[in-house]
C-alpha cells in the first residue's frame, strides 16, 4: 500500500479542515458549556455532502472508502471539535455500514439519500445494561407478528438517540438457549424510534456533553419485517461491516484530538518563557511531546493499514482493534501531556485542553474498551486459551 495521500485525497483534506474551521474552540466550548447539539455544524457537514462520503454514488453518497471517511474524520477532530464535533456525525457515516452491504435494494433507496442530505439522524443501539461487550447475551428480543415484529428490550449508551429518528437495533429473534452457534439467532433492524414505544432517559457524563448518550426503554415496538436489515438470524454477521469502520473511524478522530492538544502544547510551549527562556526549550517538556508525536504517527500507519484492508473487503479485525488501542492510547497521552505542559492553564476551561482531556478518555472505554481489544488479539491472533 501506499501511505501517501492522492490529490483527490489531499483535496478531501483540505476542504474539511476548511469547513472545520468555521467552527472554532470558542464554539465547542460554549456547546460542551450548554449540553447544546450543534445542529449548524451538522448541517454544514451535510451541505458539503461529507456525510454520504461512505455511501454509493446511486444513493446520493460520494462512493468513497473508509480511508476517505477517517481523513474526514480525522479533520474535523482535529480542528478542536473533538469527539462532540466527531460523534455528531460518524453514525451517519459509519454506522449505516451494515445497511450499504447488506440491506435490501428498497431499504437503501428509502434511507440512505435522507442520511447523506442530514435529514435522517442515525442511532446505533447495541449494547446493552446486562451484557456489556458480550453482544451475544443480548435480551432485547423480538416476536414475529404478521408483517411487524414486536420488540421488547432496554440498550444504554446510545448516542444520538434525542435527534435519531432512526437506529440501527440489535435484537434476538432466537434465544440464546435454543441457538448452536451463540453469535446466531441474532438479528438487525433499521427501526424508527416511535416516542410513543421507546422511553429516551439521558446518562450524564464526564465530557461530550454536546452529544447526548441515553438508555432506551423499549417496550412493544413495533417494527415492519421490511426494516430487517440482512434477513433474520444474521444480525451479528451484518453488524460486523459496521464494527470494524467503527474502530477505524475511532482511531482516526483519536489521532486527530491528539495532534488538536499536541498543537496547543507545543504553542504554549514555545510562548512561554519563564526563568528567562522558552519552556519548550527544557527537555523536560520537549521530549514528552516529541515523544507523544511519534506515538501518534504510528497509530496513524495502522490506522491507515487497517482503512486500506477494509476498502478491499480483506479481513482487517485485528488491524481495526489495534488501530483503536494505539490511537486511543496516544490520545490519551498527547492529551494529558498538554494540560501538564499548560500547568493550571491546562485546567482552566477557555484553554481548552481541559476539554479534550475529558473527551479522548471516553476512545479508551468506547466503542470497545482496551482490554476487550487486548483479549481479542491474543486469543485470535497469538492463539493463545481465551480467558473470558
Amino acid at each position: 500500500m501506499d501511505f501517501e495521500l492522492t490529490q483527490a485525497q489531499q483535496e478531501i483534506v483540505q476542504q474539511v479542515r476548511a469547513l472545520a474551521a468555521g467552527f472554532p474552540d470558542e464554539y465547542w466550548r460554549e456547546r460542551d458549556a450548554r449540553g447544546e447539539f450543534p445542529h449548524d455544524f451538522y448541517a454544514e457537514v451535510a451541505r458539503g455532502g461529507w456525510l454520504g462520503v461512505a455511501i454509493p454514488e446511486q444513493y446520493g453518497g460520494s462512493g468513497l472508502g473508509i480511508t476517505e471517511a477517517a481523513l474526514v474524520m480525522r479533520e474535523v477532530a482535529a480542528s478542536g471539535g473533538a469527539m462532540a464535533a466527531a460523534s455528531s456525525i460518524h453514525l451517519s457515516i459509519f454506522g449505516v455500514s451494515p445497511l450499504v452491504f447488506h440491506g435490501s435494494e428498497d431499504q437503501k433507496r428509502r434511507f440512505l439519500p435522507e442520511v447523506v442530505n442530514g435529514s435522517l439522524h442515525v442511532a446505533f443501539a447495541v449494547t446493552e445494561p446486562d451484557a456489556g461487550n458480550d453482544i451475544t447475551h443480548i435480551k432485547t428480543a423480538a416476536r414475529r407478528d404478521g408483517d411487524y415484529y414486536v420488540i421488547n428490550g432496554r440498550k444504554v449508551f446510545t448516542t444520538k438517540a434525542r435527534e435519531a429518528k432512526r437506529m440501527l437495533l440489535l435484537t434476538r429473534t432466537t434465544p440464546f438457549e435454543k441457538v448452536g452457534k451463540k453469535t446466531d439467532g441474532m438479528s438487525l433492524f433499521f427501526a424508527e424510534l416511535d416516542p410513543q414505544a421507546v422511553e429516551v432517559r439521558e446518562l450524564h457524563k464526564l465530557g461530550r456533553a454536546a452529544v447526548d448518550t441515553n438508555m432506551l426503554f423499549i417496550d412493544n415496538l413495533r417494527v415492519p419485517a421490511s426494516d430487517l436489515v440482512g434477513g433474520e438470524g444474521r444480525g451479528f454477521h451484518c453488524l460486523l461491516d459496521g464494527l470494524n469502520p467503527e474502530r477505524i473511524l475511532v482511531a482516526a478522530e483519536a489521532i486527530g484530538i491528539g495532534r488538536a492538544a499536541l498543537g496547543r502544547a507545543v504553542r504554549y510551549a514555545k510562548e512561554r518563557v519563564v526563568f528567562g527562556r522558552p519552556i519548550g526549550q527544557n527537555q523536560a517538556i520537549a521530549h514528552p511531546l516529541a515523544d507523544v508525536y511519534a506515538k501518534l504517527e504510528a497509530a496513524e500507519m495502522l490506522m491507515l493499514k487497517a482503512a486500506w484492508l477494509f476498502d478491499h473487503r480483506k479481513p482487517c479485525g485485528p488491524e481495526a482493534n489495534m488501530a483503536k488501542l494505539r490511537a486511543a492510547d496516544a490520545a490519551f497521552e498527547a492529551c494529558d501531556r498538554a494540560v501538564q505542559t499548560l500547568g493550571g492553564y491546562g485546567y482552566i476551561r477557555e484553554y481548552d485542553v481541559e476539554r479534550y482531556f475529558r473527551e479522548c478518555r471516553l476512545l479508551k472505554i468506547a466503542p470497545v474498551s482496551q482490554e476487550m481489544v487486548l483479549n481479542s488479539i491474543s486469543e485470535h491472533v497469538l492463539g493463545l486459551p481465551r480467558s473470558y
